[in-house]
């Protein structure tokens, strides 16, 4: 059975010349070795940089998220990152932010946390969410329908994009207190 590395390589290199797919990895090397050995990008790199892995780092924001709220995302009693609580802090104190972390991060958290406690705070409250694709769109809409859950039914999120049918616009516009779209749907709607 491939390990998830050498599926990852098979991925990458399904178009590339065999000596490519020949040098899937048989070990622990990572993609980036593997690549650098193939013939295939022999001298298409031109610089390979490994940033250590570093410990967590978590912090408490000077607001104290609402037990409702902790309890819905961080069950078990988990703890923020501390660009998680920063954001959270920023925003409760009015300062725009703007958040650049890597994939996978927790960067939805971070926005979704100082929304979430308004929108649980203030029944009127509604948000807009823009993402820049729809799959991305789709995604979030998944994971806030998880937490949508978790909180019995108060959030009802639903995208609002060029995909949604005609019969049901007016109902998410009534009904969903976050609203997801991308730049487009909120141009063109």
């Amino acid at each position: 059975m491939p390990s998830d590395l050498e599926a990852r390589f098979r991925a990458l290199s399904h178009k590339a010349p065999a000596d490519v797919a020949d040098s899937a990895p048989a070990d622990d090397s990572s993609i980036v070795e593997v690549i650098e050995r193939a013939g295939f990008y022999r001298d298409q790199i031109a610089q390979s940089i490994v940033i250590p892995a570093r410990d967590a780092r978590f912090l408490e924001p000077d607001k104290p998220l609402s037990p409702y709220t902790r309890q819905a995302v961080l069950p078990g009693g988990g703890r923020l990152y501390s660009h998680q609580a920063l954001v959270y802090d920023h925003v409760q104190q009015g300062t725009n932010v703007v958040l650049a972390t890597p994939t996978a991060s927790g960067k939805t958290l971070a926005f979704v946390l100082p929304t979430l406690e308004r929108l649980l705070a203030d029944p009127q409250a509604t948000a807009l969410f823009l993402y820049p694709t729809k799959a991305l769109a789709y995604d979030q809409l998944e994971r806030l329908r998880e937490l949508d859950q978790t909180l019995g039914g108060q959030l009802r999120p639903a995208v609002y994009d060029g995909d949604t049918p005609a019969a049901e616009r007016a109902k998410i516009r009534a009904n969903a207190r976050i609203i997801i779209s991308n730049p487009h749907g909120l141009h063109l709607y």
